[in-house]
């Protein structure tokens, strides 16, 4: 029997993964979301950043495994810079090494390395 969960073998997998990058899915309990919104409302003035920083924080949270009311706890009682901080450094450590947020040092390539690249 035919199943709508089934993997179309059709499609390349580098397609499927092109695909599903930009939309990951994540169950997310309702009042848990209100109280996570409810606090970046109160910290920011526009409703589409609010919005993505209630979604970033859940994906943050099932990245690392913390609850998100203990994540929320962390960030409660602090200034609009180090909400900033936070958010930076819990993204960086769900990222990928060589593309940091808040990170202003430039990075200096090996010499031999750098040379051998056209401009």
């Amino acid at each position: 029997m035919a199943s709508v969960n089934n993997i179309n073998t059709q499609v390349d997998l580098s397609a499927r993964t092109f695909n599903t990058f930009n939309s990951p899915t994540i169950d997310v309990n309702s009042n848990e979301y209100v109280v996570v919104n409810s606090f970046f409302k109160s910290v920011s003035r526009s409703t589409f950043d609010t919005d993505n920083l209630t979604a970033t924080f859940f994906l943050i949270s099932q990245a690392t495994g913390i609850p998100v009311l203990t994540l929320l706890d962390q960030i409660e009682g602090t200034n609009e810079l180090q909400i900033t901080a936070t958010m930076a450094s819990y993204l960086n450590a769900v990222r990928s090494p060589s593309a940091l947020i808040g990170i202003n040092a430039t990075v200096v390539p090996n010499f031999y390395a750098a040379r051998n690249v056209l401009p």
